[in-house]
């Protein structure tokens, strides 16, 4: 007898819901009820044939009608912030935050993925990695074995973390971007694309170029 699809509502209309309603289709087993967005102009619109229902103030609703799984399906380009109220707020009214792993995506059985985690379409997470909640590793990004990565950050496109790198919570490392083995970047950091990190970063700074440098501390 095949099972029900897991029914789950999406957080975010954007660029990033398209990967993740994709990812969520390859693996199949889920029905997406609809999408939220607080942005007037998106709503009865639909992104990939699923329907954006209304803003966050429809979430209490939906768990009342018996949907309690959701995904996040906003980005956060360079800033967690905005990401992780979400998922905040999901938790908060009691859903269950699925994690999301595409059918191409290579994840080791030794590694650790924390609750709400997104590993997107050929992207690796090698054996020992440790990915806390509510982690992007996006499209074709690499964590490398042993690595320690905290909540809510974004291993952004083609990205690659080198063996035991440890990130704290809300980095986000740019496409394409390389962080070398053994190196410690501080929470709430940013390293832009196409950087290549040698040496450790505080907590909260910019860091670009190659190698990169610190060009500023990020806006609070």
């Amino acid at each position: 007898m095949t099972p029900e699809p897991v029914r789950v509502l999406g957080l975010g209309a954007g660029g990033h819901a398209k990967v993740v309603l994709d990812a969520l289709a390859a693996i199949g087993g889920y029905e997406v009820v609809g999408l939220f967005d607080p942005r007037q102009d998106l709503q009865g619109t639909q992104v990939l044939g699923v329907r954006v229902l209304g803003d966050d103030g429809e979430l209490g609703r939906q768990y009342d009608q018996g949907v309690s799984h959701a995904f996040i399906g906003l980005g956060g380009a360079g800033d967690a912030r905005p990401r992780t109220r979400l998922y905040e707020l999901v938790r908060e009214r009691g859903f269950d935050v699925v994690s999301v792993v595409h059918p191409s995506a290579v994840v080791s059985t030794h590694a650790t993925l924390g609750r709400g985690a997104t590993v997107l379409a050929l992207a690796a997470v090698n054996a020992e990695a440790t990915l806390g909640d509510d982690v992007i590793v996006n499209t074709s990004a690499v964590v490398e074995h042993d690595c320690r990565v905290g909540d809510h950050v974004h291993v952004a496109t083609g990205a690659r973390l080198a063996s035991s790198v440890e990130l704290g919570n809300g980095v986000h490392v740019g496409a394409g971007a390389t962080v070398i083995q053994g190196v410690r970047i501080g929470a709430g950091s940013i390293v832009g694309a196409g950087a290549v990190v040698t040496d450790d970063l505080e907590p909260g700074v910019v860091a670009v170029g190659v190698p990169a440098r610190v060009l500023r501390r990020v806006e609070a």
